[in-house]
């Protein structure tokens, strides 16, 4: 009998969604996965709303097209401005057999139980901050925690550049963390908001008492991801458990695979996929 399961996707903009795909694969080493990085048209943070909806739809279709059952956006920005409208406007009426979860909701579920003071902040992406996403979704889960936001823009090409780790990222790191203690240093948790942030930890600790925590989001995406099959065993019954992985990205291949395997923490091997043979 033909074993027809396929394998879960992953899509980012880019590289950051390496270090969510690297926790997913440790907390479920089983499953086969493609990893879809848009590195073309990275960055989408400052992309307009219906700019990120139609390239996260284009690349969401296409992992579709490879028959992944399930798309996991690994990127704050396509979760904030494009995974509600796809939720709501195309799987029902398009794909009503295929499901696809961001990183926003898994997180606002969850962050309330790291902070002492009620007081948080999320350090994200311009476009990531600007759409509110994690205000109001963490708003639902614990309305009376006080979210201060910060936009970082210089964050992402600094860590794309390698530069995170230099002297060269001191001066952005210390002045978007001064901005948002500025405004109230009550904060003891800081929401890494970004897949790309992660790499920055170093950095930023060394600017924050050791009591103040700096949360990133591949474990929790990957603890809610395993949750969610275990609700969903229609979805998870066709998964292939070969534990094979596929890398195929927009972008240079030579690149990608250079700048990958630092947020990926091993060799990443990847494929080139023309945008003009995607199915739109």
């Amino acid at each position: 009998m033909m074993d027809n399961r396929k394998a879960i996707g992953v899509f980012d903009s880019g590289y950051g969604g390496l270090t969510v795909f690297k926790s997913i694969i440790q907390r479920l080493p089983g499953y086969d996965y493609i990893y879809f990085g848009d590195n073309a048209r990275a960055p989408y943070g400052d992309h307009s709303f219906e700019t990120v909806y139609q390239y996260t739809l284009e690349c969401i279709e296409w992992l579709f097209d490879q028959g992944c059952p399930l798309v996991i956006l690994a990127c704050n920005t396509a979760s904030a401005k494009a995974l509600r409208s796809i939720q709501q406007r195309v799987l029902p009426y398009k794909y009503p057999d295929r499901r696809v979860l961001g990183v926003i909701r898994p997180t606002a579920e969850v962050i309330g139980a790291y902070t002492r003071s009620g007081t948080i902040g999320v350090l994200g992406t311009r476009g990531t901050i600007n759409s509110g996403s994690y205000l109001l979704e963490i708003n639902k889960f614990f309305p009376d925690l006080k979210v201060l936001q910060q936009s970082c823009p210089m964050w992402v090409p600094l860590v794309e550049n390698n530069e995170h780790l230099g002297p060269g990222a001191d001066y952005f790191v210390n002045k978007y963390i001064n901005e948002i203690l500025v405004r109230d240093q009550t904060i003891d948790c800081f929401l890494l908001a970004c897949t790309h942030y992660p790499l920055l930890i170093p950095k930023i600790r060394q600017l924050l008492p050791e009591d103040v925590g700096l949360l990133g989001q591949g474990d929790i995406v990957a603890e809610s991801l395993a949750k969610y099959l275990i609700r969903h065993p229609e979805i998870e019954d066709q998964i292939a458990r070969n534990a094979r992985l596929g890398f195929f990205t927009s972008g240079d291949i030579e690149t990608f695979d250079r700048q990958a395997s630092v947020f990926f923490g091993s060799k990443v091997v990847s494929a080139h996929i023309s945008l003009n043979s995607m199915h739109l």
